[in-house]
């Protein structure tokens, strides 16, 4: 009796494609969920007819309707990450620039180790009607198109020219997005002829799977390497990344700092770790980072790195750690992070290494007086710094300390780029784990507010707060639409210092005059004339939202109580009348011209030149 063939399913490539995503679970310990839990997309003549009419014929997968291709991987980014990376949002768009919009938002998710599908429409691959609208014509190939773009920032990139060839590209991707050292954005294109071919698919194709992430366990030989580094040691420090909070890593980190003593410092990722009422608590590390988590690193003989990649904002380009013999022990579930600095390096789940690391150091207790020390001295510092300005106005530093205070529990502050970022490491105090999000692997302009409906998507029971300047939101505002349409209310916060002032600040400190960088209307043959009058409140109400005006610290208390009583979005703005830059405690790597006739830029070229002598190279 001959076995009886396979049962098919004769689908379009594009249903296909939606109905697998569909049947896809995630379990991590006893968690179980859907992988896919939706598709942002702006529909064109590359889309419309194919992943358009099955997302629509299929059901099941809901769309959101983003109002550019960017913010909608924006949002998919944040909503990965605030699910600890075991949820995923796919983004579709057309050929062209709906396409190319993107690029950007794939870098931000490769470079900070975060899953999203990315579903571009290419041009045909039969190539009859080319070029259509919108192609690229290459001399090189035919094969080229402006999704080859993609190539660099993907973790995974494919064309799909055959509609067979989802069979094997699907799972891949699938592997790819769930793996803990691997993800980043996977880019999948779809010409548009191959969208709305069918073809007769196994059944079992789109039978429902689980995929299990496990935890890496660390080898014995990796944590005694470690343990033995730490028992010599008479200062160390913990440095805790991104990686810890996608491991749900808190109790094994506390336990760790409650039994040995080890003080934590935090990278911008790894914001939440520990509550700042800890007594191991330091706060922000770096560039960016609190004065005191910065004196006791650059003292530190031992740093354990959990779940960081060691950017030049945390390592302060290189001048970090200063103590002659400090040495590295790096915690990571990717190999490359976990071998930067020559480290003795512990491949494995931050978790099940933190746990086994504890178990290694019983018995061992450091010294803690220099940490307190450091950490009185700062909380002092910083209560000088965050205090009412004696005329009244609001400075930046005031506004993180009033929000931080009456955000509440339950609430997330998002935020990417410009001068804010690094004034919120300094200054924000967590007490919740999910309360500070930040986007800072790629700090990407426009992010905020599709960052902060990712969120909200994620997690809609949270209070979200989006806090962004004024350039940010003129890039990007326009989620704040989408928030509106779905119901999703997040509130966005709005300084307003007329014009790119984070840079403007780098600007004048590398000494340079003040050149193109606020918001200025164009007089004597530049842009310095007045600043140029923007009425934020009335554009954001215009896009649905409830708006407020703070221009004192009662008036801004009232405002964001108000705003968490509204059922709808709101946006809350803030005229700065006060400088906005906060004292650094580190050095960053900005190379000032090597000749200028200009004394300031002199006078910065020595100070450069000088800093670089304190560079290490850690190995």
């Amino acid at each position: 009796m001959s076995a009886r063939a396979p049962s098919t399913v004769r689908l379009t490539t594009a249903s296909a494609l939606v109905r697998f995503l569909k049947a896809q679970r995630v379990r991590r310990d006893d968690v179980e969920d859907r992988v896919f839990h939706g598709v942002f997309g702006i529909f064109g003549h590359g889309n419309v007819a194919g992943i358009g009419q099955a997302l629509d014929e299929e059901g099941g997968l809901p769309h959101f309707q983003p109002k550019n291709e960017q913010a909608g991987v924006h949002a998919a980014i944040a909503f990965a990450k605030h699910k600890r990376r075991l949820g995923i949002m796919a983004v579709t768009t057309s050929v062209g620039p709906g396409a190319t919009n993107m690029v950007t938002g794939a870098a931000t998710a490769t470079i900070n180790r975060l899953p999203v599908l990315l579903l571009p429409g290419d041009t045909f691959a039969n190539r009859w009607p080319q070029p259509v609208l919108q192609q690229l014509e290459h001399p090189s190939s035919m094969d080229v198109s402006v999704n080859d773009c993609f190539r660099p920032v993907s973790r995974y990139w494919d064309r799909i020219v055959r509609p067979e060839q989802l069979l094997h590209a699907l799972p891949e991707a699938v592997r790819v997005l769930l793996d803990p050292a691997e993800c980043g954005a996977v880019t999948l294109c779809l010409p548009e002829d191959v969208q709305a071919e069918a073809y007769d698919w196994p059944a079992h194709f789109f039978e429902q799977r689980t995929h299990v992430v496990e935890r890496r366990v660390p080898t014995s030989e990796a944590i005694e390497r470690a343990a033995e580094l730490l028992r010599s040691s008479k200062r160390p420090l913990l440095v805790a990344g991104g990686g810890l909070h996608y491991s749900d890593a808190f109790t094994a980190l506390r336990a760790l700092v409650d039994r040995t003593g080890m003080p934590v410092a935090m990278t911008q990722a790894g914001m939440g770790a520990l509550a700042a009422d800890h007594p191991s608590w330091l706060g922000g590390l770096g560039v960016t980072g609190a004065a005191c988590a910065n004196a006791v690193a650059r003292e530190a003989d031992v740093v354990v790195c959990v779940g960081t990649r060691l950017s030049d904002f945390t390592t302060a380009s290189k001048t970090q750690f200063q103590h002659e013999r400090v040495r590295f022990v790096s915690i990571n579930v990717n190999a490359f992070d976990a071998h930067k600095h020559g480290a003795a390096p512990v491949v494995a789940d931050a978790h099940f290494a933190l746990s086994a690391l504890t178990e290694a150091l019983a018995g061992t207790r450091f010294e803690t007086a220099h940490v307190a020390a450091a950490r009185d001295a700062w909380r002092t510092e910083r209560a000088a710094l965050c205090r009412p300005t004696a005329s009244g106005a609001l400075s930046q530093a005031e506004v993180i300390e009033v929000l931080n205070r009456r955000a509440g529990p339950g609430s997330t502050v998002v935020h990417a780029a410009g001068g804010l970022p690094g004034d919120l490491h300094k200054l924000w105090q967590s007490t919740d784990a999910r309360d500070y999000h930040s986007e800072y692997g790629y700090s990407c302009m426009g992010y905020e507010v599709a960052g902060a409906l990712g969120v909200k998507l994620a997690e809609p029971a949270r209070e979200v707060f989006a806090l962004l300047g004024d350039g940010s939101f003129l890039m990007m505002a326009n989620e704040l639409v989408t928030s509106v349409q779905e119901g999703r209310k997040i509130t966005v916060v709005l300084l307003d210092n007329h014009g790119y002032q984070c840079i403007h600040n780098l600007q004048r400190g590398c000494g340079g005059r003040s050149f193109g960088n606020e918001f200025r209307t164009r007089a004597d043959g530049g842009l310095v004339g007045e600043p140029v009058a923007v009425d934020f409140a009335k554009i954001a109400a215009s896009l649905g939202t409830v708006t407020f005006t703070a221009t004192t610290r009662a008036e801004l208390e009232h405002a964001l109580d108000a705003a968490k009583r509204e059922a709808t979005s709101c946006f809350l703005y803030v005229p700065l009348q006060e400088p906005s830059r906060l004292p650094g405690s580190s050095w960053w790597d900005v190379p000032i011209a090597e000749v200028s006739e200009q004394p300031d830029a002199k006078r910065a070229r020595a100070e450069y030149l000088s800093a670089l002598g304190k560079r290490r190279f850690y190995y």
